[in-house]
């Protein structure tokens, strides 16, 4: 996977994928609280960023290609928490960003930001560092 501008390089990640269908998504919501604990991340703090992926990958799902799989990377640097959910999409539309569902994330995870390759796969970055006041990063 290559790395996005301004993500740091780091050998500490972790890649789930999975069936981009919601069924699979709390797969998702227990590896994020559980690396987030690892970077000591408040209860509160984890909370928001469970909220955050899960909020992420439903917005990813409403557009997915039916049958295709759903792959989240999760980056530890630092005391941040990098994660990136991606899954191939009918239409390779970017989320809008003036919708309520990207100001819950922006609120939760800090810093936010989405690409769409030209195959069609949108991804979404979330990246949350560890006593960040919530919306900013």
């Amino acid at each position: 996977m290559s790395q996005s501008a301004g993500e740091p390089g780091s050998k500490d990640f972790v890649e789930v994928r999975l069936p981009a269908a919601g069924a699979y998504l709390s797969v998702l919501r227990t590896a994020t609280a559980g690396l987030a604990a690892r970077l000591d991340f408040t209860l509160d703090e984890i909370e928001d960023l469970r909220i955050a992926v899960d909020e992420a990958c439903a917005i990813l799902l409403q557009q997915a290609v039916p049958g295709s799989v759903l792959s989240c990377v999760f980056r530890l640097v630092g005391d941040s928490l990098w994660v990136t959910v991606a899954a191939p999409t009918t239409d390779g539309r970017a989320p809008e960003r003036d919708t309520f569902a990207w100001t819950v994330l922006s609120a939760l995870a800090g810093e936010v930001d989405s690409t769409v390759a030209e195959d069609k796969t949108v991804s979404i970055s979330l990246h949350k560092k560890r006593g960040a006041v919530p919306g900013l990063s």
